[in-house]
């Protein structure tokens, strides 16, 4: 991946709102996605007797940290969040996929999920009053499905698998780990079966994680990511974990990792160019790097901590919720995942509201977080 922070000879598109094309239905689709997620959410919490959100429930790293803007961007880079060198606090949280807090021999795509604090700027009306800015991401760089509407078939899936045989599961993975190996042995690779539970058994802190869908960068449109580049991380890249007998695994490499070690990430912007080979409408698409390169704008800088505790997970597990509609209106999210998402990560942040009896809110700072 590129890590340079001169763009070359790109040409950004500028964004028009008539490159965003609702679906067939898009409003009985997100109510479908909503009652999906609540499905989900009302089992675990039956079993669990806490509610969690409906995908990405288990945590495996709460991380506080700074982020960065990098000095001396170009004007197609200097957008937004980044159109002024300056630091800013961020909550960083760690995930996987599924909506039951599985053991991690069940071995899913992971996410990140970074709340920057205290932003300045013009924001959406969905988001006035805040000042926070959120970046959603999972370790690959397209989405599951193209579309709201397929994701929404994908999302079915998942939730007939939740709270069924969680042994069954253990050996699923392992089979369907050793089948997504020989795919990509031979360059290929299954979203499906990474999803499933054949997702690799590596270090969550070796992940380069990615946007997977578009948003606005002040007048153009981009994908982001964020991407290890401190020694202590980029040694974990493709790093296997042990989690045999160890359901929480990942967690405990996370923290032990950040008991004596920090950590520092890249965070890249890759511009659109071309909506024909870096479409809006279809998130399955890859936007190619030859045409655009992932450009750094900013580093996150993680010091040493306490990187998951019971504490920390009441704060930001239960007190938190991450969404791209926490934004300026200058990154304000495009697609039809990114418009279905608005409504269904509010009632996921009020279904864990109510049942938890926690007041899910955006922060002001972070200082009041436990350390």
């Amino acid at each position: 991946m590129t890590t340079s922070t001169t763009p070359g000879p790109i040409v950004p598109l500028r964004y028009e709102p008539a490159f965003e094309v609702p679906e067939e239905d898009e409003a009985e689709t997100t109510q479908s996605l909503i009652e999906t997620l609540t499905r989900i959410g009302e089992t675990v919490r039956k079993d669990e007797g806490h509610a969690h959100r409906g995908v990405h429930a288990k945590s495996h790293g709460l991380l506080l940290g700074r982020l960065d803007v990098l000095p001396g961007l170009p004007e197609m880079l200097a957008q937004g969040l980044f159109a002024q060198p300056g630091s800013y606090p961020v909550a960083m949280r760690i995930s996987t996929v599924p909506g039951d807090l599985l053991d991690d021999a069940v071995s899913t795509p992971r996410g990140l999920a970074v709340k920057v604090v205290g932003v300045p700027g013009e924001r959406l009306s969905t988001s006035e009053g805040a000042a926070t800015q959120d970046f959603v991401m999972v370790n690959g760089p397209v989405f599951s499905a193209p579309n709201a509407k397929k994701f929404l078939q994908t999302l079915k899936l998942l939730a007939s698998t939740t709270d069924k045989a969680p042994g069954l599961k253990k050996v699923l993975a392992a089979t369907l780990r050793g089948v997504e190996s020989l795919i990509e042995k031979v360059g290929g690779e299954s979203a499906t079966l990474k999803a499933m539970g054949g997702h690799p058994e590596t270090h969550v802190l070796g992940e380069t994680y990615y946007s997977q869908v578009p948003m606005r960068y002040g007048p153009y449109m981009a994908k982001l990511s964020i991407a290890p580049v401190s020694p202590s991380l980029t040694a974990l890249i493709d790093a296997p974990v042990d989690l045999d007998g160890k359901p929480d695994g990942l967690r405990e490499a996370v923290v032990e990792h950040f008991r004596a070690q920090g950590g520092t990430w890249e965070l890249r912007v890759q511009l659109c160019t071309d909506l024909e080979t870096m479409p809006i409408e279809d998130a399955s698409v890859q936007w190619p790097e030859d045409q655009s390169p992932y450009v750094a704008v900013a580093r996150i800088t993680a010091e040493p901590q306490v990187a998951w505790s019971p504490a920390r997970s009441a704060a930001v597990d239960d007190g938190m919720a991450f969404s791209p509609w926490h934004t300026l209106a200058a990154h304000q999210p495009i697609g039809s995942i990114m418009r279905v998402r608005k409504a269904v990560y509010e009632a996921s942040a009020r279904f864990r509201s109510q049942h938890n009896a926690t007041r899910v809110q955006e922060p002001e700072t972070l200082t009041s977080l436990p350390e």
